[in-house]
């Protein structure tokens, strides 16, 4: 088996969410930081492996992809034999990828951009991610008030890409204190074996 490269920013949500995935996988990986501060991502050396200039990307052999959905799809293709992390029916398929478009939507103009808000002091509608937030939130609470994950009974890629922008959303400003099925579901995410945390910062007064 390779050593996968995930290149990556230690604070970037996206970057931890393949880290986990390789982590609960247990397929071998290196990390390389990518200095987004200084614009390495915008470098042509970069450039060359995602010409759209963001992390994460991977290398495993010759397959260089970009996109952390993407690369949690192709991780569960080539990795996990049980095919329970991304299941092959088509309507269990089709609900984890309800859950991937919301990370990609939801969870990315709300909770993430919150956290950008307050961790880089960006000049985006910080009220908005808020609102967002908590639309998103009420309705993924209701949605985990059976006890267990955002699919079913069994973890899948939807809570690995789900995860980190929810747990981490304090550090935007936003409580999850009313969302206590979100917590309970943090808590069954962060039990599974090898989960791996991303590093925290200070919760956003």
């Amino acid at each position: 088996m390779n050593e996968i490269v995930v290149y990556r920013h230690p604070l970037s949500g996206h970057s931890h969410r393949v880290e986990l995935f390789l982590s609960l996988l247990e397929v071998p990986f290196r990390t390389v930081d990518v200095d987004l501060r200084a614009g390495e991502q915008k470098q042509p050396a970069f450039l060359r492996l995602n010409p759209f200039g963001q992390v994460p990307v991977i290398q495993d052999g010759d397959v260089t992809l970009a996109d952390s959905n993407a690369i949690l799809v192709y991780l569960a293709g080539r990795y996990d034999r049980a095919g329970t992390w991304y299941p092959r029916e088509p309507l269990a398929a089709a609900r984890v990828q309800q859950w991937l478009s919301v990370a990609a939507g939801q969870l990315a103009s709300g909770p993430m951009v919150a956290r950008v808000v307050k961790l880089l002091n960006l000049p985006l509608d910080y009220q908005r991610a808020v609102a967002i937030s908590e639309q998103l939130f009420g309705l993924m609470d209701g949605a985990l008030a059976e006890p267990g994950f955002l699919t079913g009974p069994q973890p899948t890629i939807a809570d690995v890409a789900m995860y980190t922008y929810t747990a981490h959303a304090p550090e935007g400003g936003i409580s999850l204190d009313p969302y206590p099925n979100i917590r309970a579901w943090i808590s069954r995410v962060e039990a599974l074996p090898k989960f791996v945390p991303m590093q925290r910062v200070p919760a956003a007064g």
